[in-house]
């Protein structure tokens, strides 16, 4: 069993992973596109897009270049800060 401070920043860094995935999920929706909409505009699948969308939920995470690609599909501009 992890100590709590060792827990506590384990689900901290989790709870930002899934954020992440939230916000580009989010936007996908705000967007107003579907997941074939996406697929189209990425030149892959639906079941490509369903299955980066449930990976965003995920371990391991996708690579940068396929969220880059994502998020021009969807209108948007993949932008990583740290705050």
């Amino acid at each position: 069993m992890l100590a709590h401070g060792k827990s506590r920043a384990a689900y901290a860094a989790l709870k930002d992973e899934l954020l992440a995935g939230d916000v580009l999920l989010e936007a996908r929706l705000k967007s107003g596109l579907t997941q074939g909409q996406v697929a189209a505009r990425m030149s892959t699948t639906v079941a490509g897009v369903a299955k980066l969308e449930a990976s965003l939920l995920s371990r391991p995470s996708p690579t940068i270049a396929t969220l880059r690609k994502y998020a021009a599909a969807i209108g948007k501009k993949l932008e990583i800060r740290l705050v």
